[in-house]
Order: structure tokens, then sequence, then C-alpha cells
């Protein structure tokens, strides 16, 4: 009998089975439980998912994460990844906050992408105001439109994503900017099959010197030739000049501010400093946490 179960749900090329399948597949379902949901989806003809959940043999999360599966849309529950809980694209890509940035993504690929480019750095005025924060879910939920997505943290002085990531880089952007690494250092996120990080890598003693180098503008045309989404998370501004070097050779800017902690003079400084080196302000976006 269990095998012809199994025979059913992989078979059976409706979307209702193929919830079966996935659920099985995952462990949440034995095939003893599926036998009993399908009586209850055949009895009662109700999708499948909708009779293991009245069966309370699953739970919403459990169906939610099928039909992310069926539908190419990747997350993940709470526990089952290194990611960091403030990554909340991947944990709760149906929330409010979610939804916003899906919003922010609509605008960017009309404004930006859209008109061929394929490079955006993202830069906040403080090392505290949610910038590498909002780089990582933004890459998150445009790796979660399919794109292939490449986060970069060139933020050479106090790097954050291979945190957010859970990731063990043990090189870098700097030391594919000193010849001491290849594209080997780009690192594919678990999970996500769409998403790739570029850690900052080994921290230079002079990374204002390191990303004005030439050989950043030759790595940022390899990187865009690889993937149709490139983000840059830049150096906090008020650190140094290392964001307008960077954000000069990449493009684009999307300024990031806090809400009650940036201050309106820092964004307009920062807006002004980064036309002033050839980068055309994209937009802003104000973080509230």
């Amino acid at each position: 009998m269990n095998s012809s179960v199994l025979s059913a749900l992989h078979s059976d090329p409706g979307r209702d089975a193929s919830m079966g399948a996935l659920l099985v597949d995952a462990g949440k379902l034995s095939v003893d439980d599926a036998e009993r949901v399908l009586r209850t989806h055949q009895d009662l003809g109700i999708r499948f998912g909708e009779a293991a959940l009245r069966l309370g043999l699953v739970s919403e999360d459990d169906i939610q994460q099928a039909l992310a599966r069926q539908f190419a849309y990747p997350y993940v529950q709470k526990g089952q990844a290194r990611l960091s809980p403030r990554l909340v694209a991947a944990y709760e890509p149906f929330s409010p906050q979610v939804e916003a940035l899906r919003a922010i993504r609509s605008q960017l690929v009309l404004r930006w992408f859209a008109r061929g480019r394929r490079a955006l750095a993202i830069a906040g005025a403080n090392q505290d105001d949610g910038a590498s924060l909002f780089a990582a879910n933004l890459a998150l939920v445009f790796s979660q439109l399919g794109e292939q997505t490449l986060l970069v943290d060139a933020n050479l002085r106090a790097p954050r994503q291979h945190e957010l990531f859970g990731l063990r880089p043990r090189q870098g952007l700097s030391d594919l900017l000193a010849g001491r690494a290849d594209l080997d250092a780009i690192l594919r996120v678990p999970s996500f099959a769409d998403l790739s990080v570029l850690p900052a890598g080994t921290l230079p003693p002079n990374p204002q010197e390191l990303l004005a180098r030439p050989a950043f503008r030759t790595l940022s045309a390899q990187l865009e030739s690889r993937h149709d989404v490139v983000l840059v998370d830049l150096p906090p501004f008020t650190a140094g000049a290392d964001a307008l070097a960077v954000a000069g050779r990449t493009g684009g800017v999307l300024l990031v501010a806090c809400k009650h902690r940036t201050r309106i003079a820092d964004v307009a400084r920062m807006a002004g400093q980064m036309a002033d080196a050839g980068a055309e302000v994209v937009g802003s976006v104000v973080m509230e946490f």
C-alpha cells in the first residue's frame, strides 16, 4: 500500500499531489500519514495541504514551505540555517517588512536595472544606520525573483555580510584586489541558489587606496558579466572616502537612513558628494528598526 501511495504522490501531475510529495520528501509526513491525507483529500474533495492541516499532521509553516518550493520561491524557517534572524526576507517573506522590500525592488528595476545597469551601491552615513542589513535583505528579495544576485561587501573596515549570512570566508574582495585570490572567493548562500556573497576578505591597512585602484573597475566588469544584479555594500560615508571611491566606479547609489538616528544634513552632504564622485543617486530609503 505504501508503494502505491508514493506512486500516487509522485506520478499525479496535479499540484495537490506535488504538495504531498514535497511534504513526504521534506520529512513532514510519513508515508502512512500521507495515505491518511490522500483519503481525506479524495473523500472531501479538498486540496492535499488543506487535508493535512485538518488532520493536524502538518503546520501552516510546513505548507508555506512546500508552496515556496513549488513556485521556486526559496525561504527558510528559523533554526534551519545559520543566517542572522534579522534577515527577514529569508525567514519571513510574507511579512509587511518584506512587502516593502519588494516594492523597493520593483522601483529599482524600473528606475535603474531596466536601463541596462547591473550594479548598484548601497550607502549609509554611519555604521549603525542599517545600510548593511538593508543591502543583505535587498539581495535576498532580488534572488527570490530568480535573478542571479551577488552581494559584495566593500566595507573593508568593519564588514558585516559574512556574519549576517553565517559564512566563514578565508578570502574576499580585498584579496581579489590585491591579486591574492580569484573569483572562487565568491560564496554561494545555502538554501538560496540564486544568491552569492563576495565577503570583504582580509582587512587591509589601506582600504581607501585599495578600493581606488583600477583593479576595482576591472573586477566590477567581471562580476557584472556573471550576474544579473550586483549589490555593493559600501563603507559608512563618515568613515572616510572609501564609499566615494566605490560608488563612483559602480555608477549608481541608493542612500539608506535610519529613522530618528540619521541626520538630514548628513544625508544631504552624502548625496552631494556622491554626485560629485560620479555616482547617480537613484533614491533613498528610511530604515525603521
